[in-house]
C-alpha cells in the first residue's frame, strides 16, 4: 500500500456527521470487519460516504442477477490486473453458480469477441446471458465504446433498467479497480488472479 491504512477500528472521529459515515461503512460491511479499501478511503471521510453510498446501491439494490454482477465484476479486475477486486469477486461469482471453467474463461487476459469464429468453444460453458455480459464488460473496460453488435446482444436480453444497472456496475468497478491498483491497495499488484486468495 502506497499510503498507511487508517487504524482500524478508525480513531475517534472530529464530528458526529464523520462519526455517522464510519458508522454507515461498519454497517454495509457488517458483520465483516472493515476491508482495506475502508481503511484507505477512510483518509478522505466526504469520499468514503460517497464511494458507500454508490458502490453499496451497485453491489445490493439493483436487480442484475449475482451471478452476472459478480462475473462482470471480476472480468473488469482481470482487464485491470486488479487482483485484490478479483481476490473478493470471484469466490462470489462461484458462489453464485459460476463454475471453475466459466471462472477460466473470465480470467483469460485476451480480449473477448462476442462473435468470433470459435465463440462457442472460447465462452466454455458459460451461459448466453453470461457470455454477452462478459463481452459487455471488456468491451467498456478496454475500449470504453461498446460495439453496437455488442450492445444490441445486451439489450435484447436485459430490460432497460438492468442495462442501466449493468452498465454502472461495469464503470463503478472501473473506478474502484483503477483505485485499488493506483495506490496498491491490499498490497495484490503484479501477482495475478492464481495468488490472489
Amino acid at each position: 500500500m502506497r499510503l498507511p491504512y487508517v487504524p482500524n477500528p478508525p480513531r475517534p472521529t472530529s464530528s458526529q456527521e464523520d462519526s455517522e459515515v464510519v458508522a454507515r461503512i461498519q454497517a454495509r460491511r457488517a458483520p465483516r470487519p472493515l476491508q482495506a479499501l475502508d481503511l484507505t478511503l477512510l483518509h478522505s471521510v466526504p469520499v468514503a460516504d460517497g464511494w458507500n453510498s454508490f458502490l453499496g446501491a451497485v453491489r445490493t439494490r439493483t436487480i442484475v442477477a449475482d451471478d452476472l454482477r459478480e462475473l462482470a465484476i471480476s472480468r473488469v479486475a482481470v482487464v485491470n490486473r486488479a487482483w485484490y477486486e478479483w481476490m473478493h469477486h470471484a469466490p462470489l461469482a462461484q458462489n453464485a453458480g459460476v463454475s471453475e471453467a466459466g471462472l477460466a474463461v473470465v480470467k483469460d487476459p485476451n480480449p473477448l469477441v462476442l462473435a468470433e469464429a470459435g465463440g462457442e468453444q472460447k465462452r466454455g460453458d458459460l451461459t448466453e446471458k453470461q457470455w454477452v455480459v462478459l463481452c459487455y464488460a471488456d468491451e467498456m473496460t478496454r475500449n470504453v465504446q461498446v460495439k453496437d453488435e455488442t450492445f444490441g446482444k445486451l439489450r435484447g436480453m436485459f430490460s432497460e433498467r438492468e442495462v442501466v444497472e449493468i452498465t454502472a456496475t461495469v464503470a463503478a468497478y472501473n473506478c474502484v479497480s483503477r483505485f485499488l491498483v493506483a495506490l496498491d491497495v491490499g498490497e495484490k499488484n503484479g501477482v495475478g488472479p492464481d495468488a490472489a486468495h
